[in-house]
């Protein structure tokens, strides 16, 4: 056994950028391979920190302090290297401490596995989970990025299999926080409780899991979350990922790991993500950072901090990489994304033209900016640049959406007719107190405009009930814009108070909690009789689909995918024709349409939530707007 376990401390050392590290269980190894003096006259040239060559918990970690790599050129070429001093001391311990060497032989085992791809060790398999909006899909894409690069590479599907456990955070509502919560209750059971899980077989992890918390909640509350009777092990804000690695290693010389420092320049833009769903036809690209707006009941400002721009290079990059990979649909992501302002090239400085203005009628607390590129000019790019490829935008604030942002739109096939435009209230005197920088009639205007330059667009939007002071007549004003646009789609939510924001620090939150969640019954009944009627208006049209997955009610026989209004569309899997350049209809090659084909489908009824219809053809996004098909009232862009 002694022989056996040599022979596998012998062979790691063979490898490159190998790491040993010997639990507090197996500290008494210690003395017997190596002291600090030893190792200190052995390897001169290194730096060692006290840290490290303190106390009984002292860990040997090859691959930081004895990697070949790092070694001088003489140090390499004189005298015995590493590798004999090693063998030297493991043989004598082996003599005198066969079994304890055999647990250090299974602690290497277990804890240190090796790829072919890179011959370095995997530090550990994550489990993710992701709260809130799609900003945080997007980051944990990033974190996986980070962390792979750090040597972390495997993910599993379950808590219970993982090293390391992420939860990103949203802390937009309390409702979003007590689940969160929630959660952290049970991977704190699995760490409490993880010798006698594993004894049950409800854990695989190799050791207890260190639970890590991210986003926007991490940043609120920090000091909350670190003192919950050690339930997190570090908390790292939404500026901080690329500090992980060195947070997860504090955590292993006992300390907690913290960074929730708000940056003004990080957009992780040099990062390539981690894309979540591998197999996926739609993806998610972050091309923008914060939030400058600072309405009164927002906590973003305060968790995202100020807004920043990812270069358009980095984005039409990043864009390029996912058409290779195969996405046909790509959402741009920010805070208010379309803020969005390059300046990377401000040394080129661009003249000010009407896309710096504002919505008519719409105001900010911002100074707005008149150099670099905006919104619109990064739409126009990767439109042209990917013609066969669908844009998507959210979440934009009402008064970015100038001239030339709507003729993009109108002018470009490939960008969506479909507009996310939060409205908050329907009164303006709430939208006064809420600090958005509009009226209830600019509002109503800026709608009206939207449908006159862009037609068939689906509109959706954000509101709040029981804001601050809000009475039944406020109430009444904001059913009456929900039955006036006629929204496509909405997020209802009853107002809850967030530290730290304008109405947290000068207003009452004095509506009952009763009255707000019947005033949000009362919007939602409503939205529901007015989102029908642009449902039921699609019935008879044609409407491209871009084929996401099959349909979950029926997913042996229908497929799904949604329209470019984002309308859910669901179909009969059926053999239907491609379509041709010409625009003709090739009936002598049919086959089942699959995720990632477009397809004309014929809208046949409405469920007033989903659409439903029947397969037409397979077709291209050019073709599909280049040739109109008038009997089936297509509608071709120009």
């Amino acid at each position: 056994m002694a022989s056996s376990s040599l022979s596998s401390l012998s062979a790691i050392l063979q490898k490159p950028h190998r790491a040993i590290a010997i639990q507090r269980r197996c500290c008494c190894l210690t003395p017997k391979l190596f002291s600090s003096k030893t190792v200190r006259a052995a390897y001169p040239h290194r730096h060692w920190s006290q840290r490290q060559l303190k106390g009984s918990s002292f860990a040997l970690n090859l691959c930081r302090s004895f990697s070949q790599s790092h070694l001088p050129s003489t140090a390499k070429s004189e005298g015995p290297g590493l590798h004999h001093f090693v063998a030297q001391a493991s043989l004598s311990a082996l003599q005198t401490q066969p079994d304890h060497c055999s647990i250090l032989s299974s602690v290497v085992a277990a804890n240190e596995v090796v790829t072919e791809e890179t011959e370095t060790p995997a530090k550990g398999r994550i489990y993710h989970e992701t709260y809130g909006c799609q900003m945080n899909i997007s980051d944990m894409e990033v974190v996986l990025s980070v962390m792979k690069n750090a040597g972390y590479r495997e993910t599993v599907d379950n808590p219970e299999a993982a090293e390391i456990i992420f939860i990103n955070t949203c802390a937009i509502r309390d409702n979003a926080e007590q689940k969160v919560w929630q959660r952290l209750n049970y991977f704190w059971f699995l760490k409490r409780q993880w010798k006698r899980n594993v004894a049950q077989g409800r854990a695989q992890s190799i050791h207890p899991p260190k639970v890590v918390v991210l986003g926007c909640m991490a940043e609120r509350l920090k000091e909350k979350i670190l003192d919950s009777d050690k339930m997190v092990d570090v908390v790292c804000g939404p500026d901080a990922y690329r500090d992980l690695p060195r947070l997860l290693q504090e955590v292993d010389y006992g300390q907690k790991g913290i960074n929730t420092l708000l940056s003004l320049e990080e957009t992780y833009a040099d990062i390539s993500p981690v894309r979540i769903m591998k197999n996926s036809v739609t993806a998610f690209v972050s091309v923008m950072r914060g939030c400058n707006n600072m309405c009164s009941f927002c906590i973003v400002p305060f968790t995202r901090g100020r807004e920043r721009s990812r270069p358009v290079e980095s984005i039409v990059k990043e864009v390029g990489e996912l058409w290779e990979e195969g996405v046909k649909e790509v959402t741009l992501l920010g805070q208010n994304v379309n803020s969005y302002n390059d300046e990377s090239g401000v040394e080129q400085e661009v003249e000010a033209g009407s896309n710096w203005k504002y919505s008519e009628g719409f105001s900010s607390m911002c100074k707005i900016k008149n150099v670099g590129l905006r919104f619109s000019d990064l739409l126009d790019r990767l439109s042209t640049e990917f013609p066969e490829m669908r844009f998507r935008y959210t979440s934009p604030h009402p008064k970015d959406f100038p001239d030339d942002l709507l003729h993009v739109m109108r002018n470009r096939h490939n960008v969506c007719n479909f507009i996310h435009l939060p409205a908050q209230s329907g009164s303006s005197r709430m939208i006064e107190r809420m600090r958005r920088g509009y009226t209830r009639e600019a509002y109503l205007e800026l709608v009206e405009k939207i449908r006159r330059t862009i037609p068939d667009v689906g509109i959706s939007s954000d509101f709040i009930c029981g804001f601050c002071g809000e009475t039944e007549e406020d109430h009444k004003e904001t059913l009456s814009l929900v039955s006036t646009v006629g929204y496509d789609m909405a997020f209802m939510f009853a107002y809850s108070m967030r530290e730290k924001t304008h109405a947290h620090r000068n207003y009452a939150d004095d509506v009952p909690e009763e009255v707000k969640q019947r005033r949000l019954t009362e919007l939602i009944e409503t939205f529901r009789e007015s989102t029908g009627q642009c449902y039921d208006s699609q019935i008879g049209s044609v409407q491209l689909v871009l084929v996401e997955g099959p349909n979950k009610r029926a997913p042996e026989t229908e497929l799904m995918g949604k329209s470019d209004r984002g309308h859910r569309v669901s179909f009969v899997t059926v053999p239907v024709p491609n379509r041709t350049a010409e625009g003709a209809a090739d009936q002598q090659q049919q086959r089942n349409p699959v995720v990632g084909d477009y397809v004309e489908v014929r809208i046949l009824r409405s469920s007033r939530a989903s659409l439903y219809g029947e397969a037409l053809a397979i077709t291209k996004l050019s073709l599909f707007y280049c040739n109109t098909v008038e009997n089936e009232g297509v509608a071709c862009a120009v």
